[in-house]
């Protein structure tokens, strides 16, 4: 069975008519004034999901989790939260709780103090307080750092610290706005992983805030993508990034090439388009747009090949032009194509060998060309 990209665990109530949402945003609209944070958004969230909320700042991500954690009321529509309507109900009484990107540690507690401060505010005895916040310092791996205070930390233990906190209460949701905003690239990514085993370990839903898309593919099952108050595709990572449902998910999530044309002819499920910039684009396509009629087409750089010599098939998916640009990434190298037509494309490779025969340089002519099924037909 075809998939886009690989399958990261066999988790997928939304896919179950039968399943019942654990979070439901129903017509949820708040406004701020004359300012409208979040419009009419309906959302189902499912129990043990790991879900992200992606979009850029002002989108009303981080504004839908204030709402779910209490912080803010909605101006209409309804959350409800394991069956019950959370309408009313302070934050202290909700299922939920909520790390901070700032992680808002008390400076003058130790690690444990800080774990243990909202057990000891709901009044649990000494005993089970001290059995729970051994836990949650195993669970984060920080036994040896219980009597320090968060000046002595680093900021990677200190997340683990306002994680531990958050966790020991247990609630049935975790939110966790920006929770790596404060860390470095490669700390980040290995705490990426670490939450994505803690979540699967805990069996706790999560629902994390994040501007970051790469922070959102690694960790999340679905992702929300949102703009201006509302949600435009809620996915997959993988459905995300390879089958985007507009120009803006397609533009927004990661790097991609666009081109817009008119649509020469179509038939045998597939769609020619002549591109503005000059060339012929053979597409797959379910949907068969009226001929002449303007459509667009994205394709991520990393299905484009760039070659010295035209491929078999030049007439359509290829496309003549100049190196304008070399990125060597390490991992991979981007290169900037400046077509004949003046409009300059990204393709990349992957560094598969360590050493290249004949490498690629500066105003060279290449060729660009792409399969069939490369990319995608934009519906607006």
């Amino acid at each position: 069975m075809k998939s886009l990209g690989n399958i990261r665990r066999a988790f997928a109530p939304w896919t179950d008519p039968s399943a019942k949402p654990f979070i439901a945003f129903k017509n949820v609209t708040k406004r701020f004034g004359d300012f409208t944070a979040v419009d009419d958004l309906s959302l189902n969230i499912y129990h043990r999901e790991f879900f992200a909320l992606l979009g850029a700042s002002g989108c009303g991500k981080s504004t839908l989790l204030r709402m779910l954690a209490g912080f803010e009321q909605p101006t209409s529509g309804e959350i409800v939260l394991d069956g019950a309507d959370m309408a009313g109900t302070p934050p202290y009484r909700r299922p939920v709780n909520m790390m901070f990107q700032s992680y808002a540690l008390f400076p003058h507690m130790t690690v444990e103090k800080n774990i243990a401060f909202g057990l000891r505010q709901d009044g649990m005895s000494k005993d089970e307080m001290t059995d729970r916040v051994s836990q949650m310092l195993r669970l984060v791996k920080l036994e040896q750092f219980a009597s320090r205070k968060p000046n002595q930390l680093s900021g990677g233990q200190r997340q683990r610290v306002a994680l531990a906190r958050s966790l020991a209460k247990r609630p049935k949701v975790l939110l966790l706005d920006e929770p790596l905003g404060a860390l470095d690239k490669k700390l980040r990514e290995e705490t990426q992983f670490e939450l994505m085993d803690l979540q699967q370990n805990l069996g706790l839903t999560f629902v994390v805030v994040t501007h970051d898309q790469e922070e959102a593919m690694t960790m999340a099952d679905r992702i929300a993508v949102m703009s201006h108050g509302k949600v435009v595709q809620v996915a997959t990572p993988a459905e995300i990034y390879e089958a985007p449902n507009s120009r803006f998910v397609a533009d927004f999530i990661g790097d991609v090439n666009i081109f817009d044309g008119k649509v020469a002819s179509s038939g045998n499920g597939t769609i020619e388009i002549s591109i503005d910039s000059g060339f012929s684009v053979r597409v797959a396509a379910a949907e068969t747009p009226s001929a002449s009629s303007a459509v667009g087409f994205a394709i991520r750089p990393e299905k484009m090949r760039v070659g010295r010599t035209p491929p078999a098939n030049a007439s359509v998916n290829a496309a003549r032009g100049e190196l304008w640009d070399i990125a060597y990434l390490g991992d991979m190298t981007v290169f900037h194509v400046k077509l004949q037509g003046g409009s300059i494309v990204k393709a990349s490779s992957l560094n598969a060998q360590r050493s290249v025969d004949d490498p690629f340089t500066y105003d060279q002519e290449v060729w660009v060309s792409f399969d069939e099924n490369a990319g995608i037909l934009l519906k607006d």
